[in-house]
């Protein structure tokens, strides 16, 4: 069988489970996802982030800008923190 890769994201609307399941992988697992939707903050689908949350993982979703501020203010706060960003 071939091996699992996870799917390229474009837009907000390829992330979905399968596309985030690196972050689930990562050690130490991550405490918070910050994923940034480009330009403006996108919805996503609400099953995909309950189920990051029945990981332990928290998802803070922003547009990119914001996204990669966060991710400095929780890099800086010592904690466990991933981020993915799509280009504005």
């Amino acid at each position: 069988s071939k091996p699992s890769v996870s799917p390229q994201v474009g837009s907000h609307r390829d992330i979905s489970h399968e596309s985030l399941s690196l972050f689930r992988l990562l050690e130490p697992r991550i405490e918070i996802l910050v994923l940034g939707t480009g330009d403006r903050v996108e919805r996503l689908h609400p099953a995909t982030l309950k189920q990051m949350r029945e990981c332990g993982i928290a998802v803070e979703v922003q547009d990119t800008a914001n996204a990669c501020a966060t991710f400095n203010f929780l890099m800086n706060e010592r904690r466990v923190v991933a981020a993915g960003l799509i280009p504005p």
